[in-house]
């Protein structure tokens, strides 16, 4: 079976601000996310560095962009990235 299109492409780890609560973070809240890699946008909320604004481009992000990219923190990534549907699954 060939592997989805969206798995190997990296383009909206490139191109979209990822916001989440700082929880996220912590993992004596439960949270996976390295805060390491994540910078202050809010009171609430961080980003993922690199994503803020400007030239996007996630710092987990591996790759190159299009061809093959994927995620350096797969299994810790933030609530965004799990939310997020590879393209025309649903439609």
């Amino acid at each position: 079976m060939p592997i989805h299109p969206c798995l190997s492409c990296g383009a909206c780890c490139a191109h979209f601000r990822v916001a989440f609560h700082w929880a996220e973070t912590d993992p004596f809240l439960g949270g996976t996310t390295p805060a390491e890699l994540t910078e202050k946008l809010d009171p609430h909320r961080v980003v993922m560095r690199g994503t803020r604004n400007g030239t996007t481009r996630c710092i987990a992000l591996q790759g190159d962009v299009g061809i093959a990219a994927h995620c350096g923190i797969y299994e810790q990534r933030p609530s965004p990235c799990h939310a997020l549907q590879p393209a025309w699954e649903t439609g």
